[in-house]
């Protein structure tokens, strides 16, 4: 759950959807925006199977039954393989900052695999020499060995996703681990990885403030140089909306958030993001470069991906279904779809995202990320100060403590005039 997926507004599509997405001649011709520079790129490869989809998960996840036999991995790993070959001219002599193996539960694989994905992605890309190789990890696949071959294979930051320490909240948000399990995980990672982040959720199904006081407890009790911590939120297409659970008022979680706050900033986590919590040094490379509206390639099964070229942003989807998705990226077709960032969006997308963050953005970034003018967002600029939302000097812009209380409303003031 670590790896942030970055909200997006509606986009114009490409008179020729997928076709000539990776084509880089038919992305540098002539558009509306003029960009001074391509922003940093990160690479996102998502792994898409589970061994149980949990309720709550609206993510592009497939459980995985043992029964059908054994998971797909050099099949799932050849069709990667080629769908980045097939990309790789769009993002050609960029070097890459930071990857994010996410999922589903990338630790499903192999630490075989995973030292062949790693081993096939550093062949083809240009790497930065401290780039960060996050995996997401369920402490239900944790073995002791496991983590420490996942290290060696090159994974430089690992991200396990406990979300409780309490046995009936895991087992209402259909978590296949317990608290034993997770206790031990976070361990693990933290003996075996220099930096590693424990992800939480709140207002939980029953939960009370004594009880995320207890999680909160257990989880500062085992140091961890990065926390996230999630409101639980009921999605559209999934379980919990079909059949939803009693979950704590809003002012119950708005107390738990509070909470949160008070409690991290004790320990020495800064609150850098709206849901991010690290000490210094610590902050996740990969999800900065989304809320600073940086690029990022993705592939896999239903992955999403935002490229910048001279004179246009464009956003990528590729295949969902992963038998589909492997037919198709082995076939060289992995992109289901590449839209155009319409000149109307784009400020909003921007603002969805540099939003987030606790510093905020500076006004240069803003024009370098979308070859716009700082006058495509002035009026937003000036109603969000009127209220209070968020500060600026002649630099930078950044989110009040009210604008962190009230982000929806704040980035709402930046939808596009319809």
């Amino acid at each position: 759950m670590s790896e942030i997926i970055p909200i997006v507004a509606n986009r114009d599509s490409a008179p020729d959807g997928a076709a000539g997405a990776n084509d880089a001649l038919h992305q540098m011709r002539p558009g509306p925006l003029q960009l001074s520079a391509l922003p940093p790129l990160s690479l996102y490869v998502h792994l898409p199977w589970c061994l149980r989809k949990c309720p709550y998960c609206d993510f592009n996840s497939h459980e995985w039954r043992n029964d059908a036999g054994e998971l797909p991995e050099q099949r799932y790993l050849d069709a990667l393989v080629a769908d980045l070959d097939a990309a790789l001219p769009l993002v050609w002599g960029r070097t890459v900052h930071t990857i994010f193996i996410g999922g589903g539960t990338p630790s499903l694989f192999s630490p075989a695999a995973i030292d062949r994905l790693i081993g096939d992605l550093r062949a083809r890309l240009k790497l930065a020499p401290d780039c960060e190789i996050t995996l997401e990890a369920n402490p239900g696949t944790f073995e002791r060995d496991r983590f420490r071959a996942y290290r060696a294979a090159g994974v430089t930051r690992l991200s396990v996703g406990v979300q409780s320490f309490n046995d009936d909240h895991l087992k209402a948000l259909g978590r296949v681990h317990d608290r034993a399990q997770a206790i031990a995980a976070v361990e693990e990672a933290a003996a075996t990885f220099d930096t590693f982040n424990l992800d939480l959720m709140y207002a939980l199904p029953g939960q009370t403030l004594e009880q995320l006081d207890a999680d909160l407890s257990q989880a500062l009790a085992l140091a961890p140089p990065h926390l996230s911590v999630y409101h639980l939120t009921i999605e559209p297409n999934t379980y919990f909306a079909k059949y939803p659970p009693k979950v704590p008022e809003d002012d119950a979680a708005y107390a738990m958030l509070d909470r949160i706050t008070e409690r991290t900033l004790a320990a020495g986590l800064g609150r850098y993001e709206i849901s991010a919590y690290a000490r210094a040094g610590h902050q996740c490379a990969h999800n900065l470069n989304y809320w600073q509206f940086g690029d990022y390639l993705g592939i896999g099964a239903g992955a999403h991906g935002k490229l910048s070229f001279a004179h246009r942003v464009v956003r990528q989807v590729r295949f969902r279904e992963p038998g589909l998705y492997m037919d198709k990226a082995l076939a060289g077709h992995a992109v289901a779809q590449s839209d155009d960032v319409g000149i109307a969006a784009l400020p909003f997308e921007f603002m969805l995202n540099a939003l987030r963050l606790r510093e905020g953005f500076t006004l240069a970034q803003f024009g370098e990320r979308t070859g716009m003018a700082i006058t495509a967002i002035q009026r937003g600029l000036e109603e969000a100060e009127r209220k209070g939302l968020i500060g600026r000097d002649l630099a930078r812009v950044w989110p009040t403590t009210r604008g962190f209380d009230f982000l929806s409303d704040l980035q709402a003031i930046f939808l596009p005039d319809t």
